[in-house]
């Protein structure tokens, strides 16, 4: 079972998740420059490096989006359904 993360601060979250949203946009920058030089010189090279670097942001967005949205990061909502009061036909004994 993994342990629960403490619960940064609204504060704390919206910085963190600016700072990572300008990381993106920095490498997106960037690949676009490499993509842009190696279109000017005709180098395969910078062209692959541009799409690693897009790729790597790409990996990056998709981290962030899925840890401020997981349900750790949410508060903890009760449902009332607990599957314990439940009696299923395999939890007698043979």
């Amino acid at each position: 079972m993994f342990s629960a993360l403490p619960i940064l601060s609204p504060p704390a979250s919206t910085a963190i998740a600016l700072g990572m949203v300008a990381a993106v946009v920095a490498l997106i920058a960037w690949a676009l420059q490499l993509m842009q030089a190696a279109s000017d010189r005709r180098e395969f090279s910078l062209m692959l490096a541009g799409c690693m670097v897009c790729s790597a942001a790409v990996g990056l967005a998709t981290v962030m989006v899925l840890t401020f949205t997981s349900p750790s990061f949410l508060p903890a909502v009760d449902a009332g359904i607990s599957l314990d009061s439940i009696l299923l036909p395999w939890d007698g004994e043979l």
